[in-house]
């Protein structure tokens, strides 16, 4: 693992010195040949005894052994697999065990339907009896789950909830009034799975006998339409519910199914579409669920505790903020009925804090002045919190243990740059990930002492080819611009770079809310694309500006009510301070990005217009107004409360300041960010009489990636780049 990881990086600090023997690489070697990809664990998973694992193979799960890596055995086979299924060539997408590990669930051949969610065919197979059943009569459902007894599926069908009695084989409809654009149970509309994170919008009690569960009335949300393209004489429009700024959300309600009787009841909070309920999470008592309660400023939230058979509510908790809250995953509620851990930034930082159940703060757990990225899991038998926290720097992870009082934190991980952990249900064993901006991922096993059991996976392979091309090293620096702001950010120079020439510059960033890109981590595909463009006789840079992660809630929230703005700011800042390097030509600076990143690139090149000579922008949002109520009312409130925050950046406002080259591309099936943006953003321009460059991607969404799009724009950037700068 040592030999790899320093002939890789010996070969990226020498690649001058022996360029003339590497190879060169190009968009097919990126995007169609995966060259330089590399692996990871795929279907990886602790069993409950803590000394097994699995792997998923596709068509079988096989079993291993911690200690040695041994096969032990089979879970299922591709023989059980076909006699469940009747299809002999069945792959296993995901797959969940009951609680005991007794039985399996199987979900394969989905269909995705927005970023997050999906539908797809389900199966249980019984390891005790060596047979299973399909679930719904192969019917297409979505976030199929066990029961903790393991003796149901409950799942999500046409806007209803349903679940199946694995005793009995009979299927129950808990829900009857689900329909396509009005009514949806058990799962969530669009934009509480794109802004809050979740799809599955239902919750087993602790004891298997009741479902809690959110109910959406999207009766008044108004609805956005896509055209597919599809080679018929007309195209098949497709439309959805999508709030945007300042427009009716959905109402929600928050019921809950009891199994024994049969009935519904809803929790007694008023219906109200200026409310969000982005979680709801059984505590251990299963009489008593607890509900995230949120105002549609996103600024005060209550944890309630439901009463499961009346309904009536009481506050646990309430946190308000100055600016906004961020919903996140770790409440945890201990086995002893009485404590829980709760993350917060109400310090500053994001830390976790452990509460009593009276909703009384006892302490804090995980350290002052850094942020908490995750948290891995809570050993309560010795009361040991596991974490992953943002340092030494804001580019770097490290990951640690900590007393449940906030005493005696150990640093687990030995590695600077991007360390993070998948520990087995008895912490006796642990896997490391490690990687660094030059080092490939590699996956080592530990004991409970954090001895080295063995190396898992090394990525010697990835190694041994990608020193065989010629690709520059990564290189991280940072500046102060002129308001005192120290930035963080990187560099990717040539391989034969030459101090004494002049080099145009490529700029890539997002810089988003709580975002970040500069980080001491193995980059993707892009990346590749990155070091491609370098190798063409360009510096690639990327500046983390104000409003980005890992530094704190002063910094990340600075941006409110007026996003794009200090952003903007320290991006052309950025460009000043390269365009002083002496081996820079301050004339010949572009900058790309993507989504938000291809809001601020264009910004910058209409606002920096004597600093940029070009832009690209993809799928950008080109007026606040345009996106959606969560996301831009959480860091900008309405047009209506905040419209010098909209008009004053927004790009379509500013498309008279076009001076330089233009490139804008746009998915015309982006159900996130919509076409419309884009197709306002030409208007603007050709109202100002600019010229520019547009690409627009019919059936794509906003990743792009269909029908050979991908290939197809990244091939068209690269060719802007090369003759624009």
């Amino acid at each position: 693992m040592k030999k790899s990881a320093l002939l890789l990086l010996f070969v990226l600090s020498m690649g001058s010195l022996c360029s003339q023997t590497l190879k060169t690489f190009d968009l097919e070697d990126i995007f169609k040949k995966g060259t330089f990809r590399t692996q990871n664990l795929p279907g990886f998973a602790y069993m409950k005894d803590g000394k097994s694992y699995i792997i998923n193979k596709g068509d079988r799960l096989e079993i291993y052994s911690v200690a040695d890596g041994k096969q032990t055995g089979t879970f299922i086979d591709k023989a059980q697999l076909t006699a469940i299924s009747g299809d002999n060539n069945l792959y296993i997408e995901e797959y969940f065990f009951n609680d005991d590990e007794s039985k399996l669930l199987i979900y394969t051949q989905s269909e995705s339907i927005y970023r997050h969610s999906s539908k797809g065919k389900t199966f249980v197979f019984d390891k005790k009896t060596g047979t299973g059943s399909v679930i719904f009569d192969n019917k297409l459902v979505s976030n199929p789950t066990f029961s903790p007894d393991g003796q149901k599926v409950a799942f999500t069908f046409e806007n209803n909830l349903y679940y199946t009695d694995l005793t009995t084989g009979k299927t129950i409809q808990v829900t009857t009034d689900g329909k396509w654009n009005y009514i949806i149970n058990g799962m969530c509309d669009w934009v509480y799975e794109e802004e809050f994170s979740f799809t599955k919008a239902f919750e087993w009690s602790p004891d298997s006998r009741k479902i809690a569960f959110l109910r959406f009335d999207e009766t008044n949300v108004k609805e956005f339409t896509i055209e597919y393209f599809k080679d018929e004489v007309y195209p098949e429009p497709y439309s959805f519910k999508y709030p945007k700024v300042g427009e009716d959300n959905s109402t929600l309600e928050i019921k809950i199914f009891n199994l024994d009787n049969g009935k519904t009841i809803a929790i007694d909070q008023v219906r109200d579409k200026e409310i969000y309920y982005p979680r709801i999470k059984w505590t251990n008592d299963p009489g008593k669920l607890c509900v995230f309660k949120m105002n549609r400023h996103q600024n005060k939230l209550d944890l309630l505790l439901a009463d499961a058979t009346s309904g009536k509510t009481s506050v646990l908790m309430t946190e308000e903020n100055k600016y906004y809250i961020e919903i996140n995953d770790y409440l945890t509620f201990l086995k002893d009925g009485k404590r829980f851990i709760w993350v917060s930034e109400k310090d500053g930082f994001n830390r976790a804090f452990l509460y009593d159940m009276t909703g009384k703060a006892v302490n804090a757990i995980t350290q002052a002045n850094a942020d908490l990225s995750e948290i891995y899991g809570v050993d309560e038998k010795n009361n040991i919190l596991y974490y992953q926290i943002i340092a030494p720097t804001p580019m770097q992870r490290e990951v640690y243990k900590v007393s449940l009082n906030g005493k005696n934190a150990v640093k687990l991980s030995e590695k600077t740059g991007t360390n993070s952990a998948q520990f087995s249900p008895t912490f006796e064993y642990v896997t490391m990930q490690y990687s660094s901006v030059n080092t490939p991922p590699t996956w080592t096993l530990y004991d409970k002492n954090m001895k080295v059991i063995r190396l898992l996976e090394d990525n010697r392979k990835a190694v041994d080819k990608i020193v065989q091309y010629k690709f520059g090293k990564t290189e991280f620096f940072n500046f102060t611009t002129s308001e005192g702001v120290n930035l963080n950010a990187y560099m990717i120079k040539p391989t034969d770079f030459d101090p004494n020439r002049k080099y145009p510059v490529f700029m890539f960033l997002y810089g988003g809310p709580g975002s970040q890109q500069v980080l001491d981590q193995w980059g993707r595909a892009q990346t590749w694309w990155f070091r491609m463009i370098a190798e063409r006789g360009y510096i690639v840079a990327c500046v983390d500006n104000r409003g980005t992660g890992g530094r704190g809630e002063e910094f990340r929230k600075m941006t409110y009510m007026k996003l794009g703005h200090y952003e903007t700011i320290d991006q052309i800042e950025a460009a000043k301070y390269l365009g002083s390097l002496p081996y820079v030509d301050k004339s010949r600076i572009g900058i790309f990005g993507w989504s938000y990143g291809g809001y601020m690139s264009s910004l910058c090149l209409l606002k920096g217009n004597d600093v940029f000579k070009a832009a690209l922008a993809v799928a950008p949002v080109t007026n606040w107004k345009w996106y959606d109520s969560i996301y831009t009312e959480r860091y900008m409130r309405t047009e209506k409360e905040n419209p010098d925050g909209y008009k004053d950046n927004s790009p379509v406002y500013f498309a008279d300041r076009l001076k330089g080259n233009y490139f804008l591309a746009h998915g015309m099936a982006d159900d996130n960010v919509h076409f419309q943006n884009s197709a306002e953003m030409n208007r603007a321009l050709i109202k100002a009489g600019k010229s520019f460059d547009f690409h627009m991607y019919p059936n794509s969404n906003h990743g792009i990636y269909s029908e050979g799009a991908t290939m197809h724009l990244y091939n068209e950037m690269t060719k802007f780049i090369l003759e624009k700068l």
